[in-house]
């Protein structure tokens, strides 16, 4: 039973697609290393994430480097 709540609630999540459209060079390295917590690390490089606070953030962080649509 728990487990099919704990599923229910996993598909009901919304997902966001990161795409990196810019480099990293020149950039600060904390942002070079938000990138790579993101999961990219390479331009057109698309990623899916758990939209929630935390990676809300981070995109936020390198806004300027991404590309982010709601699937």
């Amino acid at each position: 039973m728990a487990d099919a709540r704990k599923d229910a609630r996993k598909k009901a999540q919304k997902t966001l697609k990161i795409t990196q459209v810019k480099s990293t060079i020149s950039c600060p390295a904390d942002q070079g290393k938000t990138i790579r917590a993101l999961g990219l690390g390479k331009i057109n490089r698309c990623v899916e994430q758990v939209d929630n606070p935390a990676v809300r953030g981070m995109i936020f962080k390198v806004k300027h480097l991404v590309k982010v649509e709601e699937m």
